[in-house]
């Protein structure tokens, strides 16, 4: 099923209209659709319309499970969308598409089973032929719950602002991954400290600011061990952290606070822009994955994980 659930109410970030070329050309590639709206998320920083990127940090804490392209896409195209489904799934769940509502267009992959006959196969071809092949990508059309009428929508992993137990499965994630946890009065006035190995924690915080400070120290932790293609500054990392906080925390229904400082991610550098978001992206599905409980994981078109270091270059 293709319904994506969150029930996070959005920021209230500006809408950000697309270009109308951007939405009638379609990409012929999963990289050209990050090519072109990684150059448009550019050209609205550099005008000062820092609103356009935390609209796509708001759709990553909205979609964690679609690909990079996608969420771009999406984010450029309806910043305001929560829950996106195609028509046959609101159908099955009960409502309808607004008359005269415009889909949010996105790539699907086209998978087929490969069926070359034995005639054509080499003596060198071991091709399994039941092993499924991806073709390429289509475009098709998904529609956000604002823009569809009809049955209330279930309730699933609704916290109204309230962290209920993803802050014990997010210490039991912690744990499973080898990071020791502690609490220390030691380290104020931080609220929480990365060692590499270790975090510790201020005592005495309400459970959404250490679900938020825990989330933000454990970004650390991974931060500390990725591989990086381009050289980060103590800023970026600390940004970068804070982001992952942002996605995380609004994914589970928090009421996290946008920040102005995302824009110190670019500083006319659009490789190390792209690839931060990427790591922002993959960083934040990892541990909101460790903290989901199955009911609360949907089911969605399928998609394809692209890397924006792969499409970055065309992008500058």
């Amino acid at each position: 099923m293709e319904y994506q659930s969150n029930n996070s109410s959005n920021s209230g970030s500006a809408e950000v209209n697309a270009a109308s070329d951007s939405n009638n050309r379609k990409p012929s590639t999963a990289q050209q659709l990050i090519r072109e709206n990684v150059q448009y998320l550019i050209e609205q920083l550099e005008a000062g319309h820092t609103e356009a990127l935390t609209a796509f940090l708001d759709a990553m804490a909205h979609f964690h499970n679609y690909s990079f392209g996608n969420v771009l896409w999406i984010a450029r195209q309806r910043p305001s969308a929560t829950k996106v489904a195609g028509m046959r799934t609101w159908n099955e769940l009960g409502r309808r598409v607004k008359r005269g509502e415009k889909g949010i267009a996105i790539l699907a992959p086209m998978i087929a089973k490969n069926r070359k006959k034995d005639s054509q196969k080499s003596a060198k071809d071991e091709t399994d032929p039941n092993k499924s092949a991806l073709l390429g990508f289509r475009r098709v059309y998904v529609w956000d719950e604002a823009q569809t009428e009809g049955a209330p929508l279930p309730a699933l992993g609704e916290t109204t602002g309230e962290v209920g137990a993803y802050l014990d499965r997010l210490r039991e994630f912690v744990a499973s991954r080898g990071i020791a946890l502690e609490y220390s009065e030691g380290i104020a006035p931080a609220l929480g400290i990365s060692y590499g190995g270790k975090i510790a924690l201020l005592p005495g915080q309400t459970k959404a600011e250490e679900f938020t400070a825990l989330v933000h120290e454990t970004a650390h932790e991974f931060l500390h061990k990725a591989e990086r293609r381009t050289a980060t500054t103590k800023t970026v990392r600390e940004t970068e952290a804070e982001a992952i906080a942002f996605v995380v925390s609004k994914a589970i229904g928090l009421n996290a606070n946008t920040s102005a400082s995302y824009i110190q991610l670019y500083h006319g550098n659009a490789e190390l822009l792209m690839e931060s978001l990427d790591v922002v992206q993959q960083t934040a599905s990892v541990i909101l994955s460790g903290i989901e409980t199955e009911e609360s994981v949907s089911q969605e078109i399928p998609d394809t994980q692209f890397s924006a270091a792969d499409a970055v270059q065309s992008a500058a």
